[in-house]
């Protein structure tokens, strides 16, 4: 796990690619929204409410979620799914390099345990929809000249996702 700020760049230096391949996925926080912002202020006028955090989960809970997942059916269609999207991140126009087998490794491990926190045995399109973007738009690199007309690697997994077939049959 790691943190990124990337508007406070000293004393850091962005990651190379392939280390960046080894994160299983990117999130965005972003900012809160006014009325978000103002519950932050009110919880923390008097004390630091992070002081006060217990455990939601002990290390044998989270060996007991990994073992879970690893049960998790990954049905012949799905994978030819995972397949699909991951290739087609190889041979879009805009990217240079698409996502490794890394990524496709990580987009059926990250569907397999959002599948099992949804109370699930087997993975529906809908998790690989749904982690794409997150599982694969850090490991894209795109093409210069792509890139500098405002192209995103989000954007072009959500054209890729749109336009290739999701299986009829999943579980």
């Amino acid at each position: 796990m790691a943190t990124q700020n990337p508007i406070e760049l000293e004393g850091t230096f962005p990651l190379p690619e392939a280390q960046l391949d080894r994160f299983l996925l990117k999130t965005r926080l972003g900012y809160p929204d006014r009325h978000e912002e103002i519950r932050i202020l009110e919880r923390f006028r008097e004390s630091d409410p992070l002081e006060q955090l217990n455990a939601v989960a002990t290390p044998a809970d989270i060996t007991a979620l990994q073992q879970a997942r690893r049960g998790i059916l990954v049905s012949e269609p799905v994978r030819d799914y995972i397949a699909d999207v991951v290739r087609a991140t190889r041979d879009h126009p805009a990217i240079r390099y698409g996502a490794s087998p890394r990524g496709s490794l990580g987009l059926m491990r990250g569907a397999q345990a959002l599948a099992t926190l949804r109370g699930r045995e087997y993975i529906l399109p809908d998790e690989i929809k749904y982690l794409a973007g997150p599982v694969l738009a850090h490991r894209l690199i795109l093409k210069e000249e792509e890139r500098l007309q405002g192209e995103s690697a989000d954007r072009i997994i959500e054209e890729l996702i749109g336009r290739i077939p999701v299986p009829a049959a999943a579980g």
